[in-house]
C-alpha cells in the first residue's frame, strides 16, 4: 500500500511539468548591453570611461589584458535563447576596435520617444 502510494505521488509530481500554463521564469545571465550604450563609445576612451558606460566586463582575459568580452543571453520562458555577444580590443589602454553582434554608431532600436507619445 504504501508503495503504491509513493508510486502515484511520483508520477503526479513528474507529469506536473507537462502541464500547460506552469510559469516558467526568464533567466539571464551577464552584461546587458544596449546599443544606446555601444553609440557612446568612441575610439581612444580610457577603460576606465569605457567601464563607465558599459559596466564591469563579464570576461577579461588574464592573458591578453588589451581584450574585453560582454557576454549577453537571455533564456526566455518559451525557451528561446537570445545571446549577444561584443568584445572591445585596447591599444595602450585606450579603445580601439569594438567587434561582435551590435556595433557603435546604429541606430538605436527603441520605441516611441517621449516626445511622440506628447503628440
Amino acid at each position: 500500500m504504501q508503495k503504491a502510494l509513493i508510486l502515484s505521488c511520483s508520477l503526479l509530481l513528474g507529469a506536473c511539468s507537462y502541464f500547460p500554463g506552469i510559469h516558467r521564469i526568464e533567466v539571464q545571465q551577464g552584461n546587458l548591453v544596449t546599443q544606446d550604450m555601444l553609440n557612446q563609445l568612441k575610439p581612444g576612451m580610457t577603460k576606465a570611461q569605457v567601464r563607465y558606460v558599459l559596466g564591469t566586463p563579464l570576461l577579461v582575459d588574464t592573458f591578453n589584458q588589451q581584450r574585453w568580452d560582454y557576454i549577453y543571453r537571455l533564456e526566455k520562458a518559451d525557451g528561446e535563447l537570445e545571446s549577444k555577444t561584443i568584445s572591445l580590443y585596447f591599444q595602450n589602454d585606450k579603445l580601439a576596435n569594438v567587434q561582435g553582434d551590435m556595433r557603435p554608431g546604429a541606430p538605436a532600436e527603441s520605441g516611441p520617444t517621449a516626445a511622440d507619445k506628447a503628440q
